[in-house]
């Protein structure tokens, strides 16, 4: 947690591209400008063209957008996937793949130490949620709202912004509120023990890095933290044990990565 690494801002994998697909053009469509009032050259104006006004939402896969964006994400074109995921909540008409571009658009901006627009676009995401289910609820509708698929990531999400921006104690909050509503979301007891342990409450991070990494969360960042969790409670063999691993960890990963 102390380190920026790729994984600490989690976002979904897609649908995927049928197969076969057609081609996805990733440059814009050509459209008539007027000289007079806009510079032809200006790349700004593109972006500002392409809004419902000037695009009918049948012209529009945002499904297809969604992978478009993820794909600029494992490029680390991180500027242009928070641009894709901003029109694919603008253009979709599913709720729950609106909340997710959402977060995914937060994931970008937090590769790009944007924090406050990553806390932006992830208060989107759980704003929206919210509003979805008080809507449901209104209109006597069963079934899962669009709060309960990436709520909890962009809870973890949020957390890691605000920490980052200073804010330590809403990240708190909103870890906690992480865990409850995915109990088993494995990243978000880590990062529930990251800032416990920050607060001196190690016995309550303990049992938070335990339970990440009984769901499969299990890597040196946990156990380093878990290390200095024990350290705290006077438990210095153990410490000194995971410690040992840790750095066992990391030589193997240095040694793949020269391979």
């Amino acid at each position: 947690m102390t380190e920026h690494d790729p994984d600490d801002h989690a976002f979904s994998e897609g649908q995927g591209f049928d197969d076969p697909y057609e081609g996805f053009d990733l440059e814009p469509p050509e459209f008539e400008v007027d000289p007079d009032k806009v510079d032809p050259v200006d790349s700004r104006v593109v972006t500002d063209m392409l809004d419902r006004r000037n695009i009918p939402s049948d012209a529009v896969d945002p499904e297809q957008l969604l992978d478009v964006g993820l794909e600029y994400m494992h490029i680390n074109r991180h500027e242009q996937a928070a641009e894709t995921f901003e029109r694919v909540a603008q253009y979709t008409e599913d709720d729950r793949l609106e909340q997710e571009a959402w977060t995914n658009k937060g994931a970008a901006h937090a590769e790009l130490e944007e924090w406050d627009a990553a806390i932006g676009a992830y208060r989107e995401a759980l704003d929206f949620g919210d509003e979805s289910e008080a809507q449901r609820a209104s209109e006597d509708v069963s079934g899962a709202t669009a709060n309960s698929d990436h709520a909890a990531t962009a809870e973890t999400n949020l957390a890691y912004a605000l920490w980052e921006s200073g804010r330590s104690e809403q990240a708190l909050e909103h870890a906690e509120r992480a865990v409850e509503i995915d109990p088993r979301f494995a990243e978000a007891w880590y990062n529930r023990g990251f800032f416990l342990l920050e607060r001196g409450l190690s016995e309550d991070a303990l049992e938070a890095f335990d339970n990440a990494i009984r769901l499969g969360f299990r890597n040196a960042d946990v156990l380093e933290e878990k290390a200095r969790a024990l350290e705290e409670q006077g438990e210095y063999d153990r410490a000194e044990e995971l410690a040992e691993e840790v750095d066992e960890m990391r030589e193997q990963a240095e040694q793949q990565l020269l391979e």
